[in-house]
């Protein structure tokens, strides 16, 4: 039975430069009415744990959260499936240095609501505004990842960084690992505390 994920994977097919049959195909099929622009896989993880916080479904919804390997990227995407290719509504989210990037893209591709949200330097960057470096710390630990931490801290280069820089950077140095705390942190996000961009973006689809 197709799925969103079968969607997502023909998406970046046709970006690639594939064909685009199997994805018109497949969003015929899955009634896919909106595409949700997402810089990578974590900002994928983040709004997927939140959307099941709050007890929706976006695939059933005919909603696809697609990552597009940076915001460079976004005018292919937005030349797919906005209204010169499959006709979805689009949205997404991105950084504040990409803001531009995001803004281009819509505009050529005609979008009619030109709706993207902005984090000031990244959602992980909001993410630990929101939820405080004492407990991110704690999360850190309890999810195996102290030692490594630690190890990071002691790094000279850190030395100069704030600590919200030191975790927002440690996010980073291993592979999956920044896919991983997306959905560990907004799971641990006190229900008023999900930071504005996230918030408004699963509020508007």
């Amino acid at each position: 039975m197709a799925d969103m994920g079968a969607f997502r994977d023909a998406i970046t097919t046709w970006a690639g430069g594939g064909p685009g049959e199997p994805a018109r195909a497949l969003a015929a099929r899955l009634s896919v009415r909106t595409a949700v622009l997402l810089e990578g896989p974590s900002d994928v993880a983040a709004v997927g744990a939140l959307a099941a916080r709050r007890g929706r479904d976006l695939a059933a919804e005919g909603v696809c959260l697609l990552p597009i390997g940076g915001a460079m990227s976004v005018g292919r995407y937005t030349r797919l499936l906005g209204p010169t290719g499959l006709d979805l509504r689009l949205t997404g989210l991105c950084d504040e240095r990409e803001r531009p990037y995001y803004a281009r893209g819509f505009e050529r591709a005609g979008a009619a609501q030109r709706e993207f949200f902005v984090c000031a330097a990244d959602l992980e960057d909001e993410l630990i505004r929101a939820l405080g470096v004492t407990h991110m710390a704690e999360l850190i630990e309890a999810e195996g990842d102290l030692r490594a931490l630690q190890t990071f801290l002691r790094q000279p280069a850190q030395q100069r960084r704030t600590a919200q820089q030191q975790l927002r950077r440690f996010l980073g140095t291993k592979k999956g690992r920044k896919i991983h705390y997306g959905r560990v942190l907004v799971e641990a996000l006190d229900a008023d505390r999900v930071p504005a961009p996230l918030d408004a973006l699963l509020a508007g689809v």
